[in-house]
């Protein structure tokens, strides 16, 4: 699978890049001890080696499993880079601000929107239709790509992998920079009732206890990226739109009657979900080769009829 010597980064190699040298050098300035963070510095300086090895000896001009892996390598990175996160909770502070968000949505609402459905609103049939939507978000990055991959729309891949990267990322530092740790940790002795389901609730319950982090709920990635991939689907794949865009609605409220973020949580996730849409839009369209473009622009009118 080696192919030119020549470097070509499209939009989300460079995203990827930077992301992880960006991470290293904050790190560096601000990490104290700083041994504690050996295994978080290795890994991203291994994470941005490694797109640099994928970007340079991986041609997706060859086909079959160079083109898979070329455009597709991300989506197999993002558990990673989440996981990782949960050991840079606590390096700007080390508290959560839960009690400064419960208070501005108080205010804003008159009542804790997480209290009020565990004391008004919880029933197990909207539980499993909730849970069943946030489970689904699992199965979205992947299934999404897979099949726009199979329909070799490999410039609407690249478009939409640079919007999905983009919003992981700014998920990630802000989930340092201003650490929430979660409705299920922050009222876990106030709730009244317990969140029960038959079926989607235990499996949403069985990937949270064995796969989540304690903290990063500010914003909900969750929410941003199924957000990111409605809007392409609207855009791109009109007939697979209202799928994704129920499981989409549906996961924004699962994620709260859940327990596992603030309403604010959803807000901004999406904010910066329709942001990293709008500038992949407007940026990703072509890759870059040594300072010239060497795709051409792709023929927009092909993808909007689907």
């Amino acid at each position: 699978m080696t192919g030119s010597k020549n470097i070509s980064l499209y939009l989300f190699d460079r995203i990827i890049i930077i992301y992880s040298l960006l991470m290293v050098l904050v790190i560096l300035a601000v990490g104290r001890p700083l041994n504690n963070y050996y295994d978080e510095i290795v890994f991203y300086i291994g994470m941005a080696a490694l797109v640099l090895l994928i970007t340079r000896y991986i041609d997706e001009h060859r086909g079959g499993v160079a083109r898979f892996i070329r455009l597709l390598y991300p989506i197999f990175m993002f558990t990673f880079f989440y996981k990782i996160t949960g050991g840079l909770m606590t390096l700007l502070f080390d508290n959560f601000f839960d009690w400064q968000l419960t208070g501005f949505e108080k205010a804003v609402f008159g009542v804790n929107p997480t209290l009020y459905i565990d004391q008004h609103l919880l029933n197990p049939i909207l539980t499993e239709i909730f849970s069943f939507c946030y489970f689904g978000y699992y199965f979205m990055i992947p299934v999404f790509f897979l099949l726009v991959y199979i329909r070799k729309d490999y410039e609407i891949i690249k478009n939409a992998l640079s919007a999905v990267c983009l919003m992981f990322f700014l998920s990630y530092l802000l989930f340092f920079l201003y650490p929430i740790e979660g409705p299920r940790w922050h009222f876990s002795t106030v709730y009244v009732n317990k969140v029960t389901g038959p079926v989607f609730r235990y499996l949403v319950e069985l990937v949270i206890k064995n796969g989540a982090v304690h903290g990063g709920c500010m914003p909900s990635s969750h929410f941003g990226v199924a957000l990111v991939l409605t809007l392409y689907s609207i855009r791109y794949y009109r007939r697979w739109s209202w799928i994704i865009t129920v499981i989409t609605i549906g996961l924004a409220i699962g994620t709260v009657w859940g327990r596992f973020h603030y309403i604010s949580d959803v807000v901004v996730g999406g904010i910066i979900g329709l942001g990293a849409t709008l500038f992949a839009w407007k940026y990703a369209e072509r890759p870059y080769h040594h300072g010239q473009s060497i795709n051409k622009k792709p023929e927009t009118k092909q993808y909007h009829v689907s």
